[in-house]
């Protein structure tokens, strides 16, 4: 008879292989007793698995769905299988489940066998699909920054700025943050004695773990999505606005790519815009394409730009108006 942990993940994986079991089939699969099956359907229970019983000449046990999700015995199979959909998940984009997709990930990676990992990392480079994510981000990637994020373990990569120029960083990683359509880490920069952010696929290669860190205070208050989003939205950017649009902030966010501003809600049909662009004629086209009414708060530039506008359009109306007035 098998040791009792070991028979317990026996009696485990069979019951997840088929959707009910008779009580004298299960025992004789197992070579135990009734009653040594019955202590270890007890045993499951304790450790949260939802096994249902029933009585009778067909009576037998079944795992059925409970209040939480208990730990999965996989296969080889099915657990190469789940790694390889859970990577496609991460790196697709698919909005409100990437992010899941790359804890479960983690989770999983972590307990791999060796085998099963290369054998997954193989399958991955070999599908390729037939429309690319935007990003080119590798699952592989987001895995290790996920999980250095999580053990707090320090990360050495090569990194492209934005005119293609790589240098090595060293970094305290906080967290990763998906954008919508790009995934950002955003991490103390050793070197640079600040936070930075970092888009994940202009890591080139793979990233070295390095040893333990202690966590520094996160910035924002802890809110990486409000940093990330300042960072890619406004901070980059030489001019910066901050407006006050007559609309809803729930309105103006669906108009909104993700990243692309920081929104404050003020009332009902109230909300403040900031955000950044190269140039004051890119803000001003951008605030007055919302369609609502507004009030500019800063730079002065913006609506001294907005003036500018005004008086253009005012005579180019004017020769439009003169012109219809003509007699034919």
């Amino acid at each position: 008879m098998l040791p009792t942990a070991a028979r317990l993940l026996r009696l485990l994986s069979l019951l997840q292989t088929r959707h009910a079991w008779g009580g004298p089939e299960l025992a004789e699969r197992l070579e135990v007793t009734d009653r040594t099956l019955r202590r270890d359907i007890d045993r499951l229970r304790q450790l949260g698995y939802p096994v249902h019983a029933t009585s009778g000449t067909a009576g037998g046990y079944s795992l059925g769905a409970g209040a939480a999700l208990p730990p999965l015995q996989l296969e080889d199979d099915e657990a190469l299988a789940v790694s390889i959909a859970l990577g496609s998940t991460a790196a697709s984009g698919v909005s409100g489940i990437d992010e899941a997709a790359v804890r479960a990930l983690v989770k999983l990676e972590q307990v791999l066998p060796t085998r099963l990992r290369r054998r997954a990392d193989a399958l991955r480079a070999t599908i390729v699909p037939l429309r690319q994510p935007s990003g080119g981000v590798r699952a592989a990637v987001l895995s290790a920054l996920a999980g250095a994020c999580r053990d707090h373990r320090e990360l050495v990569f090569s990194y492209a700025d934005g005119r293609g120029r790589t240098q090595r960083r060293r970094v305290e990683p906080l967290g990763v943050v998906h954008a919508g359509y790009r995934w950002y880490l955003a991490a103390w920069d050793t070197e640079r004695a600040d936070h930075r952010t970092f888009r994940v696929d202009r890591i080139q290669g793979d990233a070295e773990v390095g040893p333990r860190f202690t966590p520094r205070p996160p910035p924002d208050g802890g809110d990486l999505r409000a940093y990330v989003s300042r960072s890619i939205s406004t901070a980059p950017y030489p001019v910066q606005a901050s407006v006050v649009l007559h609309a809803s902030l729930e309105a103006v966010s669906a108009r909104l790519p993700p990243g692309a501003a920081q929104l404050e809600p003020l009332g009902p049909q109230r909300c403040r815009l900031r955000a950044g662009a190269s140039a004051i004629e890119s803000l001003a086209g951008w605030v007055l394409a919302f369609g609502v009414d507004f009030e500019v708060e800063s730079p002065d530039e913006l609506l001294e730009h907005m003036s500018a506008l005004r008086a253009r359009l005012e005579r180019v109306l004017g020769r439009r108006r003169r012109v219809r007035r003509q007699p034919s």
